[in-house]
């Protein structure tokens, strides 16, 4: 309580008392100040802190629709006490209040709970069922909840489809919310390999082909040969180029393409070549009125198909067209079908103003149609729990049977890699979730994988999941006897309270996951992968390069054999036998002081290839290693593995390279030194041996001419060809004397 006491005065003494009673009703306003503002700041950190839920449950969606097998994935604000995670704090019941047999997991992190179906899935006889989340739940300073949480769902055994325009133009708004809030956004996110890459043609001389992840299943890339003839993609043409006899090489013909179209891969199936890329001209749109015209969203960019015969390499014939809407991602070619993926970026933003727009993809095939025709709306299915704006086009083409129509499936929800099988396709795709709300802009990543089956001209959805963390690329993920193993990276290597850790998850057929192995290589990440039956090989580079050895023929117990820790990173891994692998990467040096967020200062040095002796996997062994130039050095194959010609017959490991040497005295300058081929033999007890370099570029000159980098070879019997935009030339194999030039550019 505060007193105040008046004194009345004579004279000068009424201005001293007006001057008290000014401070007084200002120091009163100063306490009213400063206990408002008290509470405010108290409301505040008192809300904020709160424990929350910050993403896996929409409550402003009465009935969401999962499929049987949904795991529900909760990320709070807070990390939770263990122990008020069970039973009583999260279930599931059904409309009747049956509680179900669900089962409940807590993230290592503390902050997410998994909450998984029953045994056989979620019942569909049931009308809906509700998750609860209740207020008894804790945070690890033991803060309770302002609320219950409960999300309502119905559950289906397939995916749904999209039905009519208003039903999809309903489900994009909602995600264009959804992506608005921040909620969940995506980005847009095998058997052992081959080792010996040769065949026999019908005139008794092997030849290469396209250095792929699965035996038996061809990628789609710029070079493809039949043993005849040379298929080359170059500044927007196809080249065909008779290769045999190699002393006799000519240009056989060329087909050129309209501005618009960037051809960059192609495939090779008896007397057909298909060419694929992507364009970004206007298709032919069918005729409408004007007013109908506005309604129909705009293409920007398409997948193109052109499939030519071949039989007569003078002049080849077009003999179909195909175009689909979307941007190509990946191909595939296996027993005569070619299996293509392209994704659609829909502008969903334009419903904001016109809810009537269609905004389906839209295809043309010139053996069935004139014009471009929308897919229908009851062939469009959506992943019912995820938020993406995104469509993902499947279509199978059989070069057996050219007039049978195309296989299109259409799915709403997109996948930055793909891996494939023989009887199934694999489609990862990267999510974002946030941390929290307490003005923290930290996301969690999360692998969202779905599986379809591959049954001829038939692509079907089957089963989906999610696992922590994100897929490197294509050789992150496997299948091997009916299990998916798939390695991840979970968390950032330069953040110091969540550091980065690598994860191997298995998964049944179902993709339900049966065993795990987590915080490998804290501080972190993968840089590249292999699996090789039951052997898996992960690298992981900060500061150097662990090699982890894992035997994954348990699929319940995956365990860490070997590990070993070397200078320098490998981001390629490929199989030289049972117990040898090579590694292709980079050599790196560590300096002295402090850089960026107080991290070691490392360069990046040389190409490194190392030779692992793995026969012993608790003691895995860098038998030979080679380092090629300096800062700067580079080679296609860091990046792409189809720049490798390897034959394991014929001795040859060979890559396209650009070579740079360290300056003296500096520690980051360098100089160009050539561009080109090298190619090595290897042995078990001499390592590699450089057999020669192979060039097509100027010797006097200062810097590399892109017209004449190499980034192919191949060979066609006993010679061995390099392929750059305006050379082709031919070689022979083991004395590489040059047997012919052949000049390309007009």
């Amino acid at each position: 309580m505060v007193f105040y006491t008046i004194f009345v005065t004579n004279g000068s003494g009424s201005a001293s008392i007006a001057n008290k009673g000014v401070k007084s009703m200002k120091n009163k306003w100063f306490v009213i100040i400063g206990v408002v503002s008290f509470f405010i700041i108290f409301l505040s950190f008192f809300f904020t802190t709160q424990l929350k839920v910050v993403s896996g449950m929409d409550e402003g969606d009465d009935k969401m629709i999962v499929l049987q097998n949904k795991v529900w994935k909760i990320h709070f604000s807070e990390k939770l006490k263990p122990a008020s995670v069970n039973e009583k704090t999260v279930y599931v019941s059904n409309e009747k209040g049956e509680k179900q047999k669900v089962s409940l997991s807590l993230s290592n992190n503390q902050k997410t709970i998994m909450v998984e179906p029953p045994a056989d899935g979620y019942s569909l006889l049931s009308q809906y069922y509700t998750l609860y989340v209740t207020k008894d739940i804790k945070s690890d300073l033991g803060r309770n909840m302002l609320k219950i949480n409960k999300q309502t769902f119905t559950v289906k055994e397939k995916l749904p489809t999209a039905d009519s325009k208003s039903k999809l133009n309903a489900h994009l708004l909602k995600r264009l919310k959804e992506e608005q809030r921040g909620i969940k956004s995506t980005v847009s996110i095998m058997d052992t390999a081959k080792e010996e890459s040769s065949k026999s043609n019908d005139a008794g001389a092997d030849f290469s082909e396209t250095n792929v992840q699965v035996q038996g299943i061809d990628e789609g890339d710029v070079v493809k040969t039949d043993g005849s003839h040379i298929y080359q993609v170059v500044d927007g043409k196809v080249q065909i180029v008779k290769a045999v006899p190699s002393n006799q090489m000519s240009l056989e013909s060329q087909i050129a393409f309209e501005q618009s179209f960037s051809p960059y891969q192609i495939f090779l199936h008896k007397d057909q070549l298909v060419i694929m890329g992507n364009s970004y001209g206007q298709m032919n749109m069918p005729m409408h009125n004007e007013s109908s015209k506005i309604r129909i969203a705009p293409i920007h960019e398409t997948t193109k198909v052109y499939i030519y015969n071949v039989k007569n390499k003078k002049s080849p014939k077009k003999v179909r067209e195909i175009e689909i809407e979307g941007h190509l991602m990946s191909s595939r070619l296996m027993d005569g079908k070619v299996y293509l993926i392209a994704n659609k970026y829909a502008d969903i933003w334009l419903l904001k103003d016109n809810p009537e727009m269609d905004m389906r993809p839209k295809y043309f095939d010139s053996a069935k149609h004139t014009a471009i025709q929308p897919i229908d709306y009851n062939k469009i299915q959506y992943f019912p729990d995820s938020n993406e704006s995104n469509f993902t086009n499947i279509a199978v083409i059989d070069l057996n049977n050219p007039k049978a129509d195309i296989s299109l499936s259409t799915y709403l929800g997109s996948g930055d890699n793909i891996y494939m099988s023989k009887d199934n396709l694999y489609l990862a795709v990267t999510n974002y979730y946030p941390y929290s709300t307490q003005n923290d802009p930290s996301f969690q990543l999360d692998t969202s994988v779905y599986k379809f089956t591959v049954k001829g001209m038939k692509v079907d959805f089957h089963s989906y999941s999610e696992v922590p963390g994100t897929v490197l690329n294509q050789f992150s993920m496997d299948e091997y006897k009916g299990y998916f193993r798939i390695a991840t990276t979970k968390g950032q290597i330069w953040d110091d309270q969540r550091p980065s850790a690598n994860n191997l998850y298995i998964l049944d057929q179902n993709l339900k996951q049966v065993g795990e192995l987590e915080d490998l290589a804290r501080g972190e990440r993968i840089y590249s992968a292999r699996f090789m039956n039951d052997r898996i090989y992960i690298v992981t580079f900060k500061q150097t390069d662990p090699l982890f050895v894992i035997d994954g023929s348990n699929p319940q117990e995956p365990k860490v054999i070997g590990e070993l820790k070397i200078p320098g990173f490998s981001n390629y891994l490929h199989p030289y036998d049972e117990n040898h692998i090579i590694g292709f990467g980079h050599d790196t040096k560590v300096l002295s002081g402090k850089g960026e967020r107080n991290q070691p200062i490392i360069l990046t040095n040389g190409v490194k290839i190392s030779l692992f002796d793995v026969s012993d996997m608790a003691n895995p062994k860098e038998k030979f290693t080679e380092i090629i130039g300096g800062r700067g050095t580079y080679s296609p194959l860091n990046h792409d593995h189809k720049a490798l010609l390897y034959d394991k017959k014929k001795n040859l490991f060979a890559f396209p390279i650009t070579v740079y040497q360290n300056l003296e005295n500096s520690q980051y300058d360098s100089s160009y030194e050539f561009q080109g081929v090298y190619v090595y033999n290897i042995d078990l007890n001499k390592g590699f041996t450089l057999k020669t370099k192979l060039s097509h570029q100027n010797p006097t000159a200062p810097y590399e001419e892109w017209e004449n980098n190499i980034d192919r070879l191949l060979f066609i019997g006993n010679s061995l060809y390099t392929l750059s935009p305006q050379k082709i030339s031919s070689y022979e194999i083991g004395s590489y004397k040059l047997q012919r030039e052949l000049n390309l550019k007009k």
